[in-house]
C-alpha cells in the first residue's frame, strides 16, 4: 500500500503529555482511557455533527481535501462509509485505514460498526460472532464554551469466545504494545486537531448538510 502524500500541517499537533492516559486490565480485556485537554470552542453539538459527517470534503490549505485527511494530516489514509447513505448513523459500517506515525508496520485497517452518534457519545466497534475485539468510545460534555472529551479504547471481551481466542488476537494482532502506544499518540493528535478547524467548518460549510 502506498501512503497518500502528507497534507500541510497548519497547526502544531498536541503532544501526548497534553492528555491523561491510563491503561488497566479488566477480565481479559485491556481498557485505555484518555482524558484529553479541553477542546476550545468545540461544542458537543459540533462533535455530534462531525462524527455524522466525516465523509465529504472541505477547504484546507488552499485546496479541497477529504475531511478525514485533514483530521490527521499525516497518518490518515481513507475513511469509507460502506453502507447506503451519506450520514454516519447507528448501524452504519465504516472501513478505516491509517498508518500510525506514517509507518505501514503500524497500519490500522479495520471494518467497524457504528453503535452511537449523538451529543454525548460516538462509539464504534469491531465484533466477531457477537464478541467485541475492539470498541472505541468517545464521550464529550460541555465545558466553558467547548467540550471535555474522554476516550475509552477496549481491547477484548468477557465472552467465552473472547477468553478462548479473540482477546489474544486483539492484543497481539490488532493492537500489540508498540502499535497501541503509537495509536495513543495519534489519537491525542487527531482529537486535539479538531479545535483548529471544526468550529469554522460547522459555521461556514457550503453544502448545508443537516
Amino acid at each position: 500500500m502506498d501512503l497518500p502524500a502528507p497534507r500541510p500541517v497548519l497547526w502544531p499537533l498536541r503532544p501526548t503529555e497534553s492528555a491523561q492516559v491510563s491503561t488497566s486490565p479488566h477480565g481479559g480485556r485491556t481498557v485505555v482511557t484518555i482524558r484529553h485537554a479541553p477542546l476550545d470552542q468545540v461544542t458537543p453539538e459540533m462533535l455530534a455533527w462531525w462524527y455524522g459527517h466525516v465523509p465529504g470534503t472541505m477547504r484546507y490549505a488552499g485546496a479541497v481535501w477529504p475531511r478525514y485527511l485533514v483530521w490527521h494530516p499525516l497518518d490518515h489514509i481513507s475513511y469509507e462509509l460502506t453502507t447506503p447513505g451519506k450520514v454516519v448513523a447507528p448501524g452504519a459500517r465504516l472501513h478505516i485505514k491509517e498508518a500510525l506515525g506514517r509507518d505501514l508496520a503500524k497500519l490500522i485497517d479495520l471494518q467497524v460498526t457504528v453503535e452511537t452518534v449523538d451529543q454525548q457519545f460516538a462509539i464504534i466497534s469491531k465484533r466477531i460472532l457477537g464478541t467485541s475485539i475492539v470498541r472505541l468510545e468517545n464521550e464529550f460534555e460541555p465545558y466553558h464554551g467547548g467540550s471535555r472529551y474522554t476516550t475509552r479504547l477496549t481491547l477484548g471481551d468477557t465472552t467465552l469466545l473472547g477468553g478462548l481466542y479473540l482477546n489474544n488476537m486483539a492484543h497481539t494482532r490488532a493492537f500489540p504494545a508498540p502499535k497501541l502506544a503509537a495509536w495513543i499518540r495519534h489519537h491525542i493528535e487527531e482529537i486535539g486537531n479538531l479545535e483548529n478547524f471544526l468550529p469554522d467548518l460547522v459555521r461556514h460549510r457550503a453544502d448545508h448538510e443537516p
